[in-house]
């Protein structure tokens, strides 16, 4: 007997994805400093804004290693990229124009707060390539926003996504899980109502405590707790699921790992977790993986779970650990696993 899934999403694909190229702005354009927040840290940058040579250099080191991608974006991460002058947003924007000019880059991604997409930005950024612009929404919840101090409101994000979409510019949202004073309900129910105005990609991330924050002093006096990498995984899980059923597709969850994310020093506490993405996929495929067993409903013997290529190492899971949850769960049953190009990433066949 074969039974398969394949989840809501079809954006999983062997497409390869877009080659991007980081040029952060630590800290520059943002009215405040958020709690959670130490820039400068994550980024390994200390000064906010990089000359010309330096986006250069950044630019070709990059464009070396684009391979076979077709499609390669610049992306100004790290700041408000809106919050700056229109004087330094078109500098920065006239430093990429002959990149695209030349056909080498094919688009601009920014990330900025809801409170700075006005139609005075939009208007002064029409002409230059952006291709995408990302929300640093963070939450939907007016107490968690005020808490730490992010300075918007929800309001803020309904009115900057119903603009973008109406300027037809496609959109990304950042959100946190762990945020001092947000339970689990009401992220979930952020999440739904962001999920429902369908920007094109979302990323996830779980708060860190990290040195020079205020949430350090909050954890240190004992005032905040962070979740848990357990319940991370598990909340991040349950806010891709509900992206995905949008058709939302969840582009990063996690920080990207680097040697100062790795310094115990830097960051002090929170769950932390090189591949913290792919334990939240490997804990999806656990989930798809059950389900189809207990379709099947077999009493005992060998059951073949198969997979694309580049998703076995998803239903295998963290060191094997998927794997072996499976064994627990089904003592009475041999697993294997085979591989199979013809189906989609996100697919399982058990037979």
């Amino acid at each position: 007997m074969v039974l398969s899934v394949q989840a809501s999403n079809a954006v999983m694909n062997e497409k390869k994805p877009p080659l991007i190229i980081p040029i952060f702005i630590p800290h520059s354009g943002c009215p405040h400093c958020c709690a959670f927040c130490n820039q400068s840290m994550i980024t390994g940058q200390g000064k906010n804004l990089p000359d010309s040579g330096e986006m250069d250099r950044i630019i070709r080191e990059y464009l070396a290693y684009k391979g076979s991608r077709s499609r390669v974006e610049l992306a100004f991460f790290g700041g408000n990229f809106l919050g700056l002058s229109p004087r330094e947003i078109l500098w920065f924007l006239e430093r990429v124009r002959p990149y695209i000019s030349e056909g080498r880059i094919q688009g601009i991604r920014c990330s900025t707060r809801p409170d700075t997409i006005t139609r005075r930005n939009l208007d002064i950024i029409a002409s230059h390539g952006v291709s995408m612009i990302e929300l640093g929404v963070q939450s939907m919840d007016d107490a968690v926003l005020s808490r730490v101090g992010r300075g918007h409101t929800s309001d803020h994000t309904r009115q900057a996504l119903d603009l973008l979409k109406a300027y037809a510019i496609p959109t990304g949202v950042q959100v946190m899980i762990g945020l001092p004073g947000e339970t689990g309900e009401g992220v979930i129910r952020g999440i739904r109502e962001l999920a429902s105005f369908q920007p094109q990609t979302a990323r996830i991330y779980p708060l860190l405590v990290l040195k020079g924050s205020r949430v350090a002093k909050w954890h240190a006096a004992g005032t905040y707790v962070p979740l848990t990498l357990e319940r991370a995984v598990d909340q991040a899980k349950q806010l891709h699921q509900i992206f995905t059923r949008a058709g939302v597709e969840v582009i990063r969850m996690g920080l990207q790992a680097s040697e100062m994310m790795e310094d115990k020093t830097q960051v002090l506490a929170g769950p932390w977790h090189p591949a913290f993405g792919h334990l939240v996929l490997s804990s999806l495929f656990f989930d798809r993986a059950v389900s189809r067993i207990r379709d099947v409903r077999p009493d005992r013997g060998a059951m073949v779970l198969r997979v694309h290529p580049r998703s076995e190492s998803r239903l295998r899971g963290d060191k094997n650990q998927t794997l072996e949850k499976l064994k627990k769960t089904f003592p009475q049953i041999s697993f294997s696993i085979e591989t199979n190009r013809d189906l989609a990433l996100d697919e399982i066949e058990v037979s």
